[in-house]
């Protein structure tokens, strides 16, 4: 299989693989880029409008350098992980600082920039400059996993490191771009997490995984633990102007996001809202709770409304009250966002 396992791919993508996805054709390392980092635990479909709607707002590297975080922020408002987003203003910015603009064709010098790991950093030099440099994503692992037989969860360090030697051992010398775009293509539409389609595979005679009927039992999955379970209480204080938001610190969970005043747990809401906002709020009531799943951990979120909320405060860059209308917009965290669509109308 090591023999020809670059070829059988290269051959199966001329005829199958994805070529009208808004960020192929194009050696542009800026586009490429953003696509690999907005495609990071992310699917294809829910990618492809807000990577033209990022474009559209920022057609260069440049531009995107230039603005300030603010601006991006809301571009990425419901795709998640929101630390990609800063990190892609930082990195935009350190191009231009240290490399004039433009991404330098190492792939070594690439990885150095923030948000940028090896693998990103190696897609971008095979697509973009034609470099020999292996990629190691999500979907390459699943058909590493199962094409060779590869045992243990792929996260460890001991698995990674020899899927790595793998993937440069089955560097091919031509073609590399195709070859990185085809491994990508058959863990997205062939070798899928859930119901492959093996019939369809390339590698199907020669995979371990179907020969010894193993589909299911590999990648060998993350091993199991307790998922922590947190709770939150947020103030959804209602004025005539909408409802007040405070702007989150640059880093942490929605950092740089507009979200809902977070309720120490014990704290009296109308004490916490004049202390801290200052807000008056005289009476409120519990909405219905809110569980969202991040990565590490399970959060429910309980929001108060407080009606007719004031507040002489709002003069503070971090905060803002946000009417229904100026939701579409705004940097909202997606259950942030839910909660806000829940309130009922302001009583008039």
């Amino acid at each position: 299989m090591h023999s020809d396992f670059a070829q059988r791919l290269i051959a199966w993508h001329a005829q199958h693989g994805r070529k009208g996805l808004p960020w192929q054709n194009t050696r542009d390392p800026y586009r490429v880029w953003l696509s690999e980092i907005m495609l990071q635990q992310t699917q294809v479909t829910t990618v492809i409008p807000y990577y033209q709607r990022f474009l559209a707002r920022f057609p260069t590297l440049t531009d995107l350098a230039a603005a300030p975080v603010d601006d991006v922020m809301p571009l990425w408002s419901g795709l998640g992980y929101y630390a990609r987003a800063r990190n892609l203003h930082k990195c935009a910015q350190a191009v231009v600082a240290k490399h004039g603009g433009a991404f330098p064709a190492d792939a070594s010098l690439i990885a150095e920039l923030p948000g940028i790991g090896r693998s990103t950093a190696n897609a971008i030099a095979s697509f973009c400059f034609g470099a020999q440099t292996p990629i190691l994503d999500g979907n390459v692992k699943r058909v590493f996993a199962r094409c060779f037989g590869i045992e243990g969860f792929p996260g460890t360090q001991q698995v990674e490191k020899a899927m790595w030697a793998l993937a440069e051992s089955l560097m091919p010398a031509q073609d590399t771009g195709v070859y990185t775009q085809a491994q990508m293509d058959l863990g997205a539409t062939v070798c899928t997490r859930g119901k492959p389609l093996c019939g369809r595979c390339p590698l199907a005679d020669k995979c371990v995984a179907y020969r010894d009927n193993r589909i299911a039992e590999l990648p060998m999955p993350r091993p199991k633990k307790t998922v922590p379970e947190r709770e939150s209480c947020f103030l959804l204080m209602q004025g005539a102007a909408g409802i007040l938001l405070e702007q989150r610190p640059p880093s942490g969970i929605w950092g740089g996001m507009l979200c809902l005043p977070e309720l120490p747990a014990g704290d009296d809401p109308s004490h916490y809202a004049q202390q801290h906002y200052g807000a008056t709020i005289t009476q409120w009531e519990e909405l219905p709770a809110l569980r969202h799943t991040f990565t590490h951990f399970h959060l429910t979120l309980r929001p108060l409304l407080a009606r007719n909320a004031t507040s002489t405060a709002v003069s503070e860059n971090r905060l803002r009250w946000l009417s229904p209308t100026d939701y579409a917009s705004a940097a909202l965290p997606a259950p942030i966002r839910i909660l806000l669509e829940r309130v009922p109308p302001a009583v008039t």
